[in-house]
């Protein structure tokens, strides 16, 4: 076993460098058979993955449940993190919101805690839609207290964010002091988390974001690294959801083929060489990856041995991006 470790923020935890994914993109935990599901999981903590990240959105349940009578036959558990949406149409009683998720996903986990719970929501200035205010995210008895609340009832050892929505207002969470993870967008298509790009290689801005983890100790979970697979292969399952504004699957696949076209597989497949992008951020505790398939888990098991990206690769993609 060769897997890496990583601190986890300030919160004392060591992070495998790749996290199984439970999501619905990749959907293995949703969309397979029961064989399938168990092999992957007991391959990936054979291979020294040691989290594993869910959501009650993915599957609408599916993932979760399949986690728990997946998690109940291993006696040595990894770390679990999953996650609450808030409905922002009523944030009357935004504890109540989130008890009521976090009781729903532990009872369908078969677990009496998580080690992460985080909000999906997208933050930004102001409340609308799937998009939460930050101030309703900072103020008294607003999402920071609720999470705060399910952590002092034993229900989760720590608390995050998803950093999605506007920079300004996820910076500012961040900055709160009082979150100890935050899922950062980082891929090769668009690293401007913690990669200076050029004005040519037009992206949605999250610059900034891992210089305020880092300066603040929480611990970044770099999320999306395949970009809903457009990076990975070129073929399509439908379940392609850019989640930055001004994308599209159309607009990703052109940016990708231009990366590839200039590397091609330099430096493993599609899929490996995006591991390796992601991994070669120091600033990332971790990198989440989807899979559909048992052949996913290997090539991703097999990008992690081969190590982060060489400096060679990451002036030969900084020169597609100037160009």
């Amino acid at each position: 076993m060769f897997m890496k470790y990583r601190p986890f923020g300030q919160t004392g935890l060591k992070v495998s460098e790749l996290v199984f994914g439970g999501g619905a993109v990749g959907g293995l935990l949703i969309n397979q058979d029961e064989a399938t599901k168990r092999a992957a999981v007991r391959r990936a903590l054979e291979a020294g993955i040691n989290w594993i990240d869910t959501a009650p959105s993915y599957g609408m349940g599916k993932s979760e449940e399949a986690l728990g009578w997946l998690l109940k036959e291993i006696d040595d558990a990894p770390y679990l993190s999953t996650k609450v949406t808030m409905d922002t149409r009523d944030l009357t009683d935004i504890s109540g919101q989130i008890e009521r998720s976090l009781t729903a996903s532990l009872e369908r986990l078969k677990r009496n805690s998580v080690t992460l719970l985080q909000l999906h929501n997208r933050i930004g200035s102001e409340t609308k839609g799937y998009t939460i205010a930050a101030s309703e995210v900072l103020r008294k008895d607003g999402v920071l207290d609720g999470l705060e609340r399910m952590k002092n009832k034993g229900l989760t050892q720590h608390f995050g964010i998803t950093a999605l929505g506007e920079r300004p207002s996820i910076i500012q969470v961040i900055e709160s002091r009082r979150i100890a993870s935050a899922q950062v967008y980082y891929n090769l298509l668009n690293p401007s988390a913690g990669f200076r790009l050029p004005r040519s290689w037009a992206t949605f801005d999250f610059s900034g974001i891992l210089d305020s983890c880092e300066k603040f100790g929480v611990a970044a979970m770099g999320i999306r690294v395949f970009s809903a697979g457009v990076i990975a292969t070129d073929a399509r399952t439908g379940r392609e959801r850019p989640l930055t504004p001004g994308d599209s699957v159309e607009s990703e696949t052109i940016k990708a083929m231009a990366v590839f076209e200039e590397i091609g597989t330099d430096y493993g497949t599609r899929a490996q060489t995006a591991i390796r992008f992601a991994l070669a951020q120091k600033k990332l505790s971790c990198v989440i990856f989807g899979l559909a398939e048992l052949d996913h888990l290997e090539e991703a098991i097999a990008a992690q041995l081969q190590g982060p990206l060489p400096q060679e690769g990451i002036e030969r993609l900084r020169a597609v991006y100037e160009n």
